[in-house]
């Protein structure tokens, strides 16, 4: 077989779209404790599956032995979360990414692939977001994943272990959890239109964002755990949409009237994003969805799963 490569978080909305794309032909073990994935995000995948969590030292350091990259997915993947908890999102997302890079150090592993936000920009007003901008965080959330990046950079620097940060913008598709209390906006929207509700919207929903398609975050990752650069890439569409013109697509494609009923803005949200992905196109990225693409494939998905 391949190449060994363990996905922390593999069981979630993106490790496990990365799973898929690379079991088979590889030797994928995934490590999860199912506090946001779901085992059955993976249940026909010829993966091997570890139950547990990203704060065992230990479980860590077994599992990462032989394996040629780490896929660091794992994380409590929400600015609002970490608003409510901060402690907890400390402890998951900062010590945690520490015991996965000391673990990974420990093993023999050269190659570790880390999952940032483009949250860490916070909300400044310039655009597009470029990886030499300084950062700016606007929750726990994104502090938690700036300081996942420097510890990725020392890392590199002092053990010589070979890590990329990639920042993701607002990534969305199939196997993402439209039930829970911190969804996204597209699964949101997809699956209050298919129960025929209106989709509720933060703010005047003017707001901008960057939406990439996880296949495309796929590529980036692989791409990735193949290159030899090091550093702080941008993973993103490089487009934007207003959250106003994404309810209308998104209606579109279900043939459905979107009368949406606005609220408050939320707390921590930034107002405007676009990434700047030149960076990412040196190591061969190229993304390949349109938001239109991505939301055709992605209404398909959730429309056969709701029914």
């Amino acid at each position: 077989m391949g190449h060994k490569f363990v996905i922390t978080g593999g069981a979630g909305f993106i490790g496990s779209n990365l799973a898929e794309a690379l079991a088979g032909e590889n030797d994928v073990v995934i490590i999860d404790d199912l506090s946001t994935g779901k085992a059955e995000n993976i249940s026909s995948m010829d993966v091997r599956f570890i139950e547990g969590s990203i704060t065992d030292p230990s479980l860590l350091r077994a599992a990462f032995e032989g394996a040629d990259c780490v896929f660091h997915q794992a994380a409590i993947p929400s600015v609002q979360r970490s608003i409510e908890d901060p402690i907890r999102t400390g402890r998951v997302n900062i010590e945690g990414t520490l015991n996965v890079l000391v673990a990974a150090r420990d093993a023999g592993v050269k190659r570790v692939v880390y999952a940032s936000s483009s949250s860490v920009y916070g909300d400044t007003p310039e655009l597009p977001k470029s990886e030499d901008m300084c950062p700016s965080p606007k929750s726990p959330y994104a502090v938690a994943k700036l300081a996942g990046e420097a510890y990725c950079a020392v890392f590199n620097e002092l053990y010589g272990m070979r890590t990329i940060a990639l920042r993701y913008f607002n990534v969305y598709g199939s196997r993402q959890d439209p039930g829970s209390d911190y969804a996204a906006v597209i699964p949101r929207f997809v699956s209050a239109l298919l129960r025929d509700e209106p989709p509720v919207i933060y703010g005047d929903g003017e707001q901008t964002r960057d939406f990439t398609y996880v296949k495309d975050v796929v590529s980036a990752n692989i791409l990735a755990s193949r290159c030899d650069a090091i550093g702080v890439f941008n993973a993103a569409g490089g487009m934007r949409i207003s959250v106003n013109r994404l309810a209308e697509l998104i209606g579109e494609n279900l043939g459905k009237n979107v009368r949406p009923v606005y609220t408050d803005p939320r707390p921590g949200d930034v107002r405007d994003s676009l990434a700047d992905i030149k960076r990412a196109k040196e190591m061969g990225y190229a993304p390949k969805f349109t938001i239109e693409e991505g939301l055709r494939e992605t209404v398909r998905w959730f429309s056969a799963k709701m029914g």
